[in-house]
C-alpha cells in the first residue's frame, strides 16, 4: 500500500538551526531517502517551492489566490510517498524521519496519509 507523508515546517524551527546543523539535517534526510530508495519503498520525494496557490469557489466561480488559504504557523514544505507492506511499516518510517529530531518541540511534524488505490477501490474494501 502507498502512503503520502506530508512534512510540515515552521519558520521558527528552520531559522533556529545554524548552518552546520542544517547541513547535517540535509545529509541525514539524503541518507534516509537513499535507504528507502535502496529498499524499494520510496516512490517519490520532493520539496515544495514557495508561492502555493489556492483554488476556491466564490459565487460559483473557481477563483485562484495566493495560498495557503488558512493562516497557520506551519506549512507543508515537502512530501514523500512510500510503498510498504503495512501501516505499521509506514508509521515506522514516519517516526524515523530525521528532521523530526531538529524541531526541539518548536513545531513541524509529519502526517501519514494512506493513498487510494486506482479506480477508487480501498485496499481490502469496496468502492468509495
Amino acid at each position: 500500500m502507498k502512503y503520502l507523508m506530508l512534512i510540515y515546517g515552521n519558520e521558527q524551527v528552520w531559522n533556529s538551526v545554524d548552518a552546520e546543523r542544517f547541513r547535517e539535517l540535509v545529509a541525514d534526510v539524503d541518507a534516509f531517502n537513499a535507504a528507502l530508495r535502496e529498499s524499494g519503498e520510496l516512490v517519490d520525494s520532493r520539496g515544495l517551492l514557495p508561492r502555493p496557490r489556492s483554488v476556491r469557489v466564490v459565487d460559483e466561480v473557481p477563483v485562484v489566490t495566493d495560498g495557503p488559504y488558512l493562516e497557520a504557523k506551519e506549512h507543508v514544505g515537502s512530501y514523500f510517498v512510500v510503498d510498504v507492506d503495512s501501516e505499521e511499516r509506514a508509521e515506522e518510517i514516519a517516526r524515523s524521519y530525521p528532521a523530526l529530531r531538529y524541531s526541539r518541540g518548536l513545531g513541524g511534524g509529519l502526517e501519514v496519509w494512506p493513498l487510494m488505490e486506482p479506480h477508487g477501490i480501498e485496499p481490502g474494501g469496496g468502492d468509495l
